[in-house]
């Protein structure tokens, strides 16, 4: 038997115990012993019961990630679930910590489940481009429903232990030691004369409801929300197989299913996004005994729709938060703004009116900067002006307490100038938000020049504590995300005046995977907002680089997007579906003559290629320069603050499954025809040399 299961008996009771520390990942040697210790048992004349439980803190929380893209290797884990299901005396599941994806789906094998009030139970396969491929997608519906079952493995969050309960995942709650619980349970089940209850034999969950109705109306929700995702509609049918066809049948058809997302280039690219939060985390150079300062009060400077959100960030995460406005009738608008945002919570259902009165409690508004004497963390999120940054951080420098962190909310100006505002640029660092903060799980967390060790191990620790998605990122113009940006949306205001339309460059993207097009978040964010950047570039970069002009032709005819009702689309009151804008076709007629440009038709793959291209060549730029650690990093940025579709790994995970000697050919040919905007980047150029990735690049191996 595999050491990491043991197998004991007390009395009549075998009792299976399994130690892979950390999560006690289902590896190879554990299903192993696994399948071991659960045909001993049932071999043992002397044995009436089974009782799983794990050491640690945690029950199995699923595959062993090591394992991930290697060839299988017996016994699989479908196979020693069968064997636990087909044993002929009464098995208990005892979960604690969390059960996930192959923990939950050995828990459904086992005949009774019982958990500790703080578990957590779930199948998150989809995240990763699969379906749960053990009989979760049979054995769930059976229990639960097929309602809660689509819920659960379509969205692939987890489920607390008291909803678990409600839905016949498990059995009972219990409080307590997990030995002492478990034996119990088993000895009550001997005791009332309860056998042996197998989930796959189980039709309670598939009773009473309209099963292929809800299974049509999630079906035609997935094709409408996630288009292009590839292992949704494969989850959706393989729970239809649950409602039509006999466990051994579902099962036959589940691994088809399975084995089809596997093989699918979309697996690779969640399990490449997979892989790259956990790598984000690693900073190449922060020594390992860097120890981060506790961050038990923090506050935020200015009250708009940012400085609310990141207030409400720290208040989510239980963290006092003080919200500093210049007066008080802007105050109470900011701390209005707060009230509603969890009011719309909590008539959604996603927040309980506890909860809201907890959070917003946590909030204290104010108007003097003296009262920020204490903080142990400021976030500056004022008008992006570096002269009102100057003003604020004077001001921080001159009130905050020694060690206290001062952090930048802005999303392009130079962080090492903010810093030298103070007496100690040791203690500044970015933490770039992104909009809604309270929504958006990407934080870019900018390092300075002389930023500290410890303060960005502690920049780090807050993206964690508020659940962010936080990678660390160099000082230039935008940082990653925002100057990869600018490259994006200059090329397609550049196909305007080539020829192409609004609604044409933004469907090409969409179609592509984008969650928005550029012209429709450009109108959303306000194009007055992208006018004082382009000033700046413009103001800083070469003169021979010509930049488009249909966004200051807007913006001169105060078409600024839906705040004015018009913009780059037209927009009727109260509605935000973008219409056609009839004034605009005039305007980039205008502009392509001005430029000697004849207007043409323009192919959906060049609109893609001219659009996605130029993030790729300036993100092997950004690589080169050191701004990011990693390409992963770049594509978790993309991921998470710029609608990049998950399934196709981020842009340079992208780049790298079309290969990059094709994209360069393109990007090439892109330059000779466009100019020096196109300029290959000379990482590119070196990589698709020498038939290598980014994915595979290192900086100590660049040269």
């Amino acid at each position: 038997m595999s050491e990491l299961v043991r197998l004991q008996r007390r009395d009549e009771i075998a009792l299976i115990i399994a130690d892979n520390p950390p999560v006690n990942a289902l590896g190879q040697a554990l299903r192993q012993g696994l399948l071991q210790a659960f045909q001993a048992a049932e071999a043992d004349s002397r044995v009436r019961a089974v009782v799983l439980v794990c050491e640690g803190s945690t029950f199995f929380a699923g595959a062993d990630i090591k394992e991930f893209g290697k060839p299988p290797v017996a016994p699989s884990l479908p196979e020693v679930i069968d064997v636990i299901e087909g044993c002929s005396k009464p098995s208990v599941a005892v979960i604690h910590g969390t059960a996930l994806g192959g923990g939950l789906e050995v828990a459904l094998g086992c005949h009774y489940r019982i958990a500790r009030a703080d578990a957590r139970v779930g199948l998150p396969e989809v995240k990763l481009g699969l379906l749960p491929g053990a009989g979760g997608t049979q054995r769930l519906p059976r229990l639960a429903g097929v309602a809660k079952a689509l819920e659960m493995i379509l969205g692939g969050a987890p489920v607390e232990a008291g909803e678990a309960c409600e839905y016949h995942i498990v059995d009972e709650l219990f409080e307590g030691d997990l030995t002492d619980a478990g034996l119990a349970y088993a000895r009550r089940l001997l005791q009332e004369g309860r056998g042996v209850r197998r989930s796959g034999e189980q039709t309670r969950g598939l009773e009473g409801t309209d099963n292929a109705a809800l299974i049509a109306a999630r079906h035609a929700e997935v094709v409408k929300r996630s288009p292009g995702l590839f292992s949704p509609l494969r989850c959706i049918a393989a729970v239809e197989a649950a409602t039509r066809l006999p466990l051994a049948e579902g099962l036959e058809r589940e691994r088809e299913l399975f084995l089809e997302c596997l093989n699918s280039p979309q697996r690779a690219a969640l399990v490449h996004t997979f892989f790259a939060e956990r790598q984000a985390a690693k900073i190449a150079d922060l020594p390992v005994d860097t120890r981060p300062r506790e961050i038990r009060t923090a506050a935020v400077i200015g009250g708009g729709a940012m400085g609310v959100g990141i207030a409400l960030c720290f208040a989510n995460a239980g963290v006092p938060v003080k919200l500093l406005e210049v007066g008080d009738e802007a105050l109470q608008r900011a701390l209005q703004r707060a009230r509603d945002t969890y009011a719309t919570s909590v008539k959604r259902g996603s927040l309980s009116e506890a909860a809201m009165v907890q959070r917003l409690a946590l909030i204290e508004g104010i108007t003097d900067y003296a009262a920020l004497a204490d903080v142990d963390l400021v976030v500056e999120a004022v008008f992006e002006d570096m002269a009102v940054k100057q003003q604020v951080f004077e001001r921080l420098d001159a009130v905050c307490k020694p060690g206290a962190i001062l952090a930048s909310n802005t999303s392009s100006l130079d962080l090492n100038a903010i810093a030298a505002f103070t007496r100690h640029p040791e203690d500044v660092v970015g933490l770039h938000f992104f909009s809604p903060a309270n929504v958006m799980r990407l934080l870019e967390v900018v390092r300075g020049a002389r930023t500290s060790h410890e303060v960005l191990a502690s920049a780090m620790a807050i993206g964690r504590k508020l659940k962010k998605v936080a990678v660390v990122v160099g000082v230039c113009d935008g940082f990653v995300g925002n100057r990869m940006l600018f490259q994006y949306g200059r090329e397609a205001e550049f196909l305007l005046e080539e020829g192409a339309t609004p609604q044409q460059v933004d469907a090409a993207l969409r179609n592509f995977g984008m969650a928005m097009g550029p012209f429709a978040v450009r109108d959303l964010a306000g194009l007055d907002i992208g006018q004082a950047i382009r000033k700046r570039q413009r103001a800083i970069l070469p003169a021979h680089l010509e930049f488009p002009t249909v966004a200051d032709r807007l913006c001169a005819a105060g078409m600024l997007g839906q705040k004015t009702g018009v913009g780059y689309y037209r927009y009727e009151p109260g509605n935000r579906t973008p219409l056609e804008n009839p004034e605009l076709a005039p305007m980039l007629a205008a502009a392509s003559r001005e430029k000697g440009i004849e207007r043409r038709e323009l192919e959906e793959r060049y609109i893609v290629e001219r659009t996605i291209y130029s993030l790729v060549n300036e993100g092997a730029k950004i690589l080169e320069e050191g701004i990011a650690q990693r390409s992963s990093d770049i594509d978790l940025i993309y991921l998470n603050g710029y609608g990049f579709p998950a399934w196709r790994g981020g842009p340079m995970f992208y780049a790298d499954s079309v290969g990059l000697d094709k994209v360069l050919a393109t990007i090439r040919e892109l330059h000779a025809r466009c100019g020096e905007w196109w300029k290959p980047a000379p990482l590119l150029e070196k990589l698709a040399a020498e038939g290598r990735t980014f994915s595979g690049w290192q900086p100590d191996r660049a040269g």
